[in-house]
């Protein structure tokens, strides 16, 4: 008996749905995004710009680039996503569609609806393609977990909303959750 197959899509197809449709594209298969909230994008603001504005503090040669913007981790590989944030320091990762290499640098925000795509579908990806640091935070918990995931430095720390976190691609990069008011957006979701 033969059972029904799911479409596998190629990036060739991810890159041909209509634009309205959010999606990333793991290993063949759609998967469809919800909309962000407006905590969701207040954070992304918030850590977007401190980064941004570090790197062109240090004069530095990284750039960030917040959702959307695709990411193809590995060119061979049929999968495509969309970091809520992508620190790239090697600008030759980068063509017309986004970045085809795995950024230095990824930090998602949890969607309440689907959080263990954060935490395990994309740790799993992003470990396997060579991301050095991955950060996920939580706005329903509270917290962050940092994961360096280079291959002889692999770690994983918690944080919460109150703490100061250091950037572990950087020598000075520090970032205080606390000043960035999340508490009363969180209870406010």
């Amino acid at each position: 008996m033969a059972f029904a197959q799911e479409k596998y899509y190629t990036v060739e197809d991810f890159y041909h749905i209509p634009e309205d449709i959010r999606a990333e594209l793991i290993n063949g298969e759609l998967t469809y995004m919800a909309e962000p909230s407006w905590i969701h994008q207040e954070i992304l603001m918030e850590l977007s710009t401190l980064i941004n504005n570090y790197i062109k503090s240090k004069k530095g040669h990284c750039k960030v680039y917040p959702a959307p913007f695709s990411v193809q981790l590995r060119k061979s590989e049929d999968t495509v996503i969309e970091p809520d944030i992508s620190v790239i320091c090697d600008k030759n990762k980068l063509n017309s569609r986004g970045c085809i290499g795995a950024p230095d640098w990824i930090i998602e925000i949890v969607s309440p609806s689907n959080p263990e795509h954060d935490y395990i579908d994309k740790l799993i990806l992003y470990t396997k393609a060579s991301v050095r640091e991955y950060w996920i935070v939580d706005p329903q918990n509270q917290n962050i977990h940092i994961y360096t995931l280079e291959p002889k430095h692999f770690s994983v720390k918690v944080y919460t909303f109150r703490d100061t976190v250091k950037a572990g691609i950087y020598e000075d990069l520090f970032i205080d959750f606390a000043a960035f008011d999340l508490d009363e957006l969180s209870n406010s979701e």
